[in-house]
C-alpha cells in the first residue's frame, strides 16, 4: 500500500484461474470462513461462472482519500486524473474530528463533490455533530455502526446517508432498507457472493447504488466494474479507483480518464505474479482457506 488503508499496508489475496476468466478470493485476513465464503463464491463466479453483458463501456469512480493529514491529500487525489468525486475516510481510531474537517476542507478546495465514509466509527451523537461541522457532503457512508442508528440519524440530518457494513455483513441485506435506513445503498461484489448477486439484490433495494471495491486487486476491480455497467441507472461514482492505493498490482492498472474507468476483463501479468507471489507458507494458508470456506458453499 502507498499508505495504510483500513489498517493494513500489504494486501493479500488468492486468485483462480479457471476457464471463463480469473477470479479473486480477497476476504480480509481477520475474516472467519462463514463471511469469507462469500468472497470465494464471488472468485469462482468469476472463474468458472458466465458473465452478464454490461450496459457501458466505462464507470465514473470516485478518488479515494485515506485518513492522511491534510498537507498529504493533494498527493492522494493527483492519483486520481478527471475524478469529480471523492471519497474520504473520516472516524479514524486516534483521530479527532477537527482532523476529519481539515481533511474533508482540503479536499472540498480540489474536488466539487464530497463523500465522507465512518465505517461505522461515530455514536449517533458524534455523526450529528460531524455532519454539522463538514459542510457540505453528498452523503454520509455507514456513519454509525448498526441500521437501527442510521434510521435515527437519517431524522435528524439533512445529509443523505449511505449504508454499507449495514449490507454487507448483514444476513439479510434488504433489512436497512426496510428500516428506512439509509437513502443510497453501497455494495461490493466480492461480500456479497458475485456479480450475480450483487445485482439480484439491486434489483430488489429500490434505492440509488454505488457500486465500491472491497481493495481488491486488478482482477477483483474488474468485477466491481462490470457489475457498476451492468446497472440500469449509475447515478453515483462509484468507489472502484482503489488500484492507485498500491504501490504494486497484478496487472496493469488504468488510469482514470475524465473521471472514468473501462470495463473489461483482466489478464494478470505473468511476471507481476511472480513478483508478487506470498512464501510458501502463506500459499499454504490461503490453500487451506480456500478448502475451508468451499466446505459452507
Amino acid at each position: 500500500m502507498r499508505v495504510r488503508f483500513r489498517g493494513i499496508t500489504v494486501r493479500e489475496v488468492a486468485l483462480i484461474d479457471g476457464p471463463a476468466g480469473w477470479g479473486e478470493f480477497g476476504a480480509f485476513l481477520e475474516y472467519e470462513p462463514p463471511e469469507a465464503a462469500h468472497w470465494l463464491s464471488a472468485g469462482i463466479e468469476a472463474a468458472y461462472g458466465d458473465s452478464p453483458v454490461p450496459r457501458r463501456d466505462r464507470v465514473p469512480i470516485n478518488a479515494t482519500v485515506p485518513a492522511v493529514p491534510a498537507a498529504q491529500v493533494p498527493e492522494v487525489l493527483a492519483r486520481f486524473p478527471g475524478a469529480r468525486t471523492a471519497k474520504v475516510k473520516v472516524a479514524e481510531p486516534g483521530q479527532s474530528l477537527a482532523d476529519d474537517v481539515a481533511r474533508v476542507a482540503a479536499v472540498r478546495a480540489l474536488v466539487p463533490v464530497v463523500r465522507v465514509d465512518a465505517n461505522g466509527g461515530w455514536t449517533l451523537e458524534q455523526a450529528v455533530r460531524a455532519a454539522a461541522a463538514l459542510g457540505p457532503l453528498e452523503y454520509l457512508e455507514q456513519p454509525c455502526a448498526t441500521a437501527e442508528e442510521l434510521a435515527q440519524l437519517r431524522r435528524l440530518v439533512d445529509v443523505p446517508v449511505a449504508a454499507d457494513e449495514s449490507i454487507r455483513k448483514a444476513t439479510d441485506p434488504l433489512r436497512v432498507v426496510r428500516m428506512r435506513a439509509a437513502d443510497i445503498a453501497v455494495v461490493k461484489v466480492a461480500p456479497l457472493g458475485g456479480v450475480g448477486r450483487l445485482l439480484d439484490i439491486a434489483a430488489a433495494v429500490g434505492i440509488p447504488l454505488v457500486v465500491s471495491s472491497a481493495l481488491d486487486s486488478a482482477v477483483g476491480m474488474s468485477r466491481g466494474l462490470l457489475a457498476a455497467a451492468c446497472l440500469p441507472e449509475l447515478p453515483h461514482a462509484c468507489g472502484l479507483g482503489t488500484g492507485g492505493l498500491f504501490v504494486e498490482d497484478v496487472a496493469e492498472v488504468a488510469l482514470p480518464t475524465d473521471g472514468f474507468l473501462p470495463v473489461g476483463p483482466v489478464v494478470p501479468d505473468p511476471a507481476r505474479l511472480a513478483g508478487l507471489a506470498v512464501p510458501a507458507d502463506r500459499r499454504q494458508w490461503w490453500i487451506e482457506r480456500v478448502r475451508e470456506c468451499y466446505r459452507l458453499l
